[in-house]
């Protein structure tokens, strides 16, 4: 703000002296004398090209043709400021009652170039007698503005160009088609603004009211409304402000489109997935103060179809922006978070049936890496797209772009789940986990997680897991870590033990058993396990093979065998389950059930057999 206020008096220094000081000189003569006497001020070369031409009465004032004001002496970037033509105007009776009453200020097609060097100088500090200096060091005295009794019945500014050159962070902004309407008629009174400006490709639009620009001048607060508005959406604040810079009041923004509306700012797109706020509507109470922290209370977001309330803080000071955030939701569904599978990627854009395989579009985790944060979220259902969870409180931490997220509550399948699950990017992806699970619903957490719709029970397990890789493919085909679990009764869909006990048919029916236990270990994407037990009413069984987690197949092989009794004898028949997670094929293992069951028959008839060849040779060698 105060960088416009010295443009302002630099603006009534060159009437003051090209009218007070030269009446009837020719308007050349007019121009170099101003120009000369504006460099003495400031300390910057001016110069001032094209017709000049002095107004005494109603209105006292100049107007010139192109006009340049040199830069710093230590910048090689050009001019500070040029335009195409410049003109000012004061009220000669205010002047001489001791006021300064600006009529009219007006700049067509200005290149305004502001800079910082590496080493904090900045190159808008000017030395114009009132006015005080903001630059990279120690702030001189406050103006004393109020004494100049200033007023601006229009200050307006057309075709405008602006860039910034930081230098201690090596970037260039620019923006261009400045348009600015400035209105303050009276200087302890109301000043309006009215602009535009385009960034990038759409034209952005800002009004605003200053209920006391003095006070903003002079370091106080003032109350203070502006509205910004893209063609993606709108932001409004209301509430008070000063130059510290502080800020305090409420915020509202309604985004019809959050990705259009950051590019219209010359920022960069947004990739959201959905539910995340591709389209958002947000109101909440802001502060923001001189520690550089940023506010929000009595937040209530709604970010496409989700809904949350709470408060969150960005803190700019650090290495990082770092967030911090207590937010609470209802129904959170956050399903487009669901991996895809390569045949349902396809699927999608071909309009065909669905194919096994995990996708292998590149997995974009940056997003890790623009802030730290610490982020408790609460809600009363989670949708995850594969997974779904009912009462929900997790505390996310990120340090470096490494993600944890602790599962303080997680209710669902009946049961709950506590541990924690990783995400780490400072050295490329790897996700990772060490949860356990209490009286899950078996059924429906496989027939989410892989499908397996044929096995009921209620069980519990553990599972520590990590996997590597810039797509869902790989991180699934390098998983390594161990699973466990323990069920108790539950039923096996598909095939009924006592029909292949009797028969080896294998089609329908159902197997009720009465607990079970099983230990795996997981590498390069496979779960290896050869300890599976199951006991049942009448018979038990083993189990050994291999599940893959990354080809989403099964090569399994089950082994009941009946229980002895007074009426029968053991009999045990494997039962090979084998292909892909949505549809494998069971049968009946014939050979290994001949070497199971009949293994003590196979011995006795080859020691007969060897018995009789030997009886054979002994007759015919006598």
């Amino acid at each position: 703000m105060r960088w416009i206020i010295r443009l302002m008096v630099l603006a009534l220094v060159f009437v003051v002296i090209a009218v007070g000081s030269i009446l009837m000189l020719p308007s050349e003569r007019i121009a170099r004398i101003a120009a000369d006497q504006i460099a003495q001020a400031t300390g910057r070369k001016v110069e001032m090209t094209g017709e000049t031409k002095v107004s005494f009465y109603p209105v006292l004032g100049i107007s010139t043709g192109r006009t340049t004001v040199a830069n710093a002496d230590w910048s090689d970037k050009g001019p500070m400021f040029q335009a195409d033509s410049f003109k000012v105007g004061v009220d000669p009776q205010a002047l001489f009652g001791g006021a300064i009453r600006i009529t009219g200020l007006e700049a067509v097609n200005p290149h305004i170039l502001l800079q910082k060097d590496s080493s904090g100088r900045v190159n808008w500090e000017i030395n114009v007698e009132g006015v005080s200096t903001t630059g990279g060091g120690t702030e001189t005295a406050p103006a004393e503005s109020s004494q100049l009794a200033l007023t601006l019945d229009r200050a307006l500014i057309t075709g405008a160009q602006l860039t910034y050159i930081d230098g201690e962070a090596g970037s260039t902004t620019q923006i261009k088609d400045v348009n600015f309407d400035m209105r303050w008629p009276s200087y302890t009174g109301e000043a309006s603004i009215d602009a535009s400006f385009r960034p990038a490709q759409e034209v952005v639009s800002i009004t605003g009211r200053i209920a006391r620009l003095d006070h903003l001048i002079d370091g106080a607060v003032s109350d203070f409304a502006v509205q910004i508005g893209t063609e993606g959406g709108q932001v409004d604040f209301n509430g008070q402000v000063s130059s510290q810079p502080q800020a305090a009041g409420r915020i509202s923004a309604e985004l019809a489109d959050s990705s259009r509306f950051m590019t219209s700012l010359g920022l960069a797109p947004l990739d959201l997935p959905e539910g995340f706020g591709r389209k958002a509507s947000v109101t909440g109470d802001l502060t923001y103060g001189e520690d550089g922290r940023l506010s929000l209370r009595n937040l209530t977001a709604g970010l496409d179809h989700n809904r949350l309330t709470g408060g969150v803080d960005l803190i700019t000071s650090g290495a990082r922006p770092r967030i911090e955030a207590q937010l609470d939701a209802g129904a959170l569904d956050l399903s487009a978070l669901a991996p895809e599978s390569e045949g349902e990627a396809g699927a999608k854009e071909a309009g065909t049936a669905v194919d096994t395989g995990w996708s292998k579009a590149p997995i974009d985790a940056s997003a890790l890496g623009l802030a730290d944060a610490q982020i408790a979220l609460s809600a009363e259902s989670v949708d995850l797209g594969t997974f779904n969870f009912g009462r929900t409180r997790v505390l996310a931490t990120v340090d470096n772009s490494r993600a944890v997220f602790a599962l303080k509550e997680l209710a669902g399948y009946g049961g709950t789940v506590a541990g924690e699950f990783v995400a780490n990017n400072r050295s490329g992806l790897s996700v990772g986990g060490n949860m356990t699970a209490r009286g899950m619903d078996m059924e429906k957490l496989l027939t989410d997680a892989a499908g397996i719709t044929r096995f009921a029970t209620t069980g519990d397990m553990s599972l520590r897991f990590l996997g590597v890789g810039q797509s869902v493919h790989a991180i699934m085909n390098s998983l390594s870590g161990e699973l466990s679990l323990g069920t108790g009764r539950g039923v096996i869909s598909g095939f009924d033990l006592d029909k292949l006990m009797r028969s080896g048919d294998v089609t329908g029916g159902t197997t009720v058993f009465d607990e079970m236990s099983a230990s795996f270990a997981i590498k390069d994407g496979n779960m290896q396990g050869d300890d599976l037990k199951m006991s049942m009413p009448l018979a038990r069984a083993t189990g050994t093979g291999r599940i893959g987690l990354g080809a989403q197949d099964l090569n399994y092989t089950f082994t009941p065998s009946l229980l002895e009794g007074d009426s029968r004898k053991g009999l045990a028949i494997p039962v090979r389950i084998k292909g892909p997670w949505a549809n494998p094929k069971i049968y009946p293992d014939l050979e290994a059930a001949i070497d199971l069951n009949f293994k003590a028959e196979k011995e006795k008839l080859k020691d007969d057999a060897r018995e009789e060849v030997q009886k054979a040779m002994r007759k015919s060698s006598a």
